[in-house]
């Protein structure tokens, strides 16, 4: 058994002899697979086990700044004993990579079913309450505009907007950041950056509809103001969600 620990950014190459009916689990930060061809492969998260024999995967590489460990388990024949002091030996690596090779008795195994499942459940969790509370927010919000005289009438058509129109489109865009999280956790490195810019780009255009509406001055800024009630509240929960769950 011994233990792959790749600084943030830092790549090692797969030495096939060494990887040869190993078994690795990613027990800290991520590590993502570099495919023959030198293309980007999976991200594997915390907790996630691998093979790599008769893969054609031929690097290893952290693609955050936090290190990341890898435990690999290698079958017993294979791997040297020592009755007293572990054996400690250094592995080839091409670019700073730290990697040790320990001797240990202890066994590792893959990942618990589930588990992995586990993770988007609880963001899916986590989302589906902040959609929940943004609804409620924003609903609030525009029955106190509505009480301190806003009409919410929109000149095309002549009709105004209920209060159920906005728990509605808040319900609905809500989960839509939902699923834009679930995804970027499942497939991007760096899921909560890129969640965050993704999200406040979108928050960003969604404002573009409420100034070119032609509603009156105090209709256009409680809209803006709607919009940025659900995005205060789902872009922050689901950011520190996925942090939580990558970390």
């Amino acid at each position: 058994m011994w233990t792959l620990t790749l600084r943030g950014g830092a790549r090692v190459a797969v030495v096939p002899t060494q990887w040869r009916d190993a078994f690795g689990v990613v027990t800290h930060g991520r590590v993502q697979l570099e495919l023959r061809d030198g293309e980007p492969g999976p991200v594997l998260g915390r907790d996630a086990g691998f093979w790599l024999r008769g893969t054609g995967v031929r690097a290893l590489r952290n693609p955050g700044r936090r290190t990341a460990r890898v435990r690999v388990v290698t079958p017993r024949a294979a791997t040297p004993t020592c009755p007293s002091t572990p054996a400690v030996s250094p592995l080839p690596n091409d670019g700073g990579t730290t990697m040790t090779s320990t001797n240990g008795t202890g066994v590792v195994t893959g990942p618990a079913p589930g588990r992995t499942t586990h993770r988007f459940r609880g963001l899916v969790g986590t989302g589906l309450v902040a959609a929940l509370a943004a609804v409620v927010a924003t609903t609030l919000a525009a029955a106190l505009a509505q009480a301190v005289g806003v009409d919410f009438e929109v000149p095309d058509g002549g009709e105004t907007i209920p209060l159920s129109g906005f728990a509605v489109v808040t319900g609905f865009f809500s989960v839509v950041g939902v699923v834009i999280a679930a995804a970027f956790l499942r497939w991007s490195a760096r899921p909560s950056d890129r969640f965050v810019w993704t999200a406040v780009s979108l928050t960003v255009v969604s404002l573009v509809p409420p100034l070119i509406s032609g509603a009156n001055a105090a209709t256009i800024a409680a809209l803006l103001g709607l919009h940025l009630v659900p995005a205060a509240v789902m872009i922050p929960t689901l950011a520190r969600s996925l942090r939580t769950r990558t970390g």
